[in-house]
Parts: structure tokens; sequence; C-alpha cells
């Protein structure tokens, strides 16, 4: 029994360093688009470090990655988490999508943040600096609210 749990331990080990040498795709560019929300609405200060504090690692093209992403299988997740993110929203290249479009995600935002869905529980745990507080999704809310309108 003993021989066995060596042998799955050893495995495992050899699995776990094996798979450190896959390597995964990262979001990160240097160049921000004349697409971008950031770029094409020009919000005060305030609201662009919102967005890029709580929103941009996992909705645009640019991941500031922890330290941890650099193991495996966490990277995998962590990527998988952001292509999902990105495929519903990325800020990165929100001015090419539809005015419909853009005011359904807008609408969206709005709603994801007044119900605490946004950012994600897990996110802000291991980012604090992403919590938003009350008067900061009031502040948000209301310039996302002012755009919206202006579509």
């Amino acid at each position: 029994m003993k021989k066995k749990l060596k042998h799955l331990l050893l495995v495992f080990i050899i699995g776990f360093v094996g798979i450190q040498f896959i390597p995964t795709s990262l979001n990160q560019s240097d160049i921000i688009p004349k697409e971008d929300i950031i770029q094409y609405y020009n919000p005060p200060e305030g609201i662009s470090a919102m967005l890029k504090n709580s929103c941009y690692d996992c909705h645009s093209n640019n991941t500031a990655y922890p330290w941890y992403n650099k193991i495996q299988p966490i990277s995998w997740l962590l990527q998988g988490h952001i292509d999902k993110a990105k495929e519903e929203l990325n800020f990165s290249n929100f001015k090419t999508y539809s005015k419909r479009k853009q005011k359904s995600k807008l609408k969206s935002i709005i709603s994801q943040i007044e119900d605490n869905e946004m950012p994600l529980k897990g996110y802000v745990l291991m980012h604090e600096n992403a919590k938003l507080s009350d008067k900061d999704k009031t502040v948000l809310t209301s310039w996302v609210e002012k755009i919206k309108d202006s579509l």
C-alpha cells in the first residue's frame, strides 16, 4: 500500500512539474486602441481608475497578472475566466459594438454594479483595490448612465 502511494505521489509530482512547461498566452498589449471606452469617452480620472482597477483585468485586452499566474493549472483557470469575460464585454473594443449593443452592455454594467455582481467577489477577495464603495458605485453608474443616454 505504501509503495502504491509513493508511486502515485511521484507521478503527481512529475505531472505537476511537467505542466509548468506548457506555455499559456497572455492577455497583454501595449497598444490602447481608439475603440477603447476610456480612449473614446475620455472619462474623468477617477472613473478611468475605477474601470482599470475593477474591470479591465478581465474585460479588456490588457490584464495585470498576479504572481500566481505563473503556476499551472492556475494560469489556465485565469485565462479561461478572462476569455469568457472578454466574450461578454471587452472595453478595449467597446466602440466597435453597434449602438444597440453598446446601450445593452451599458445597461447591463449598471445593473451588475448595483446588484453587486461585478466586480466578482472572488476577484475582489484577491484584489482589494478593485472593491467599489457605495460612493464609487454611484459615481460610476451615473457616468455609465450618461454615456448610455448619449447614444
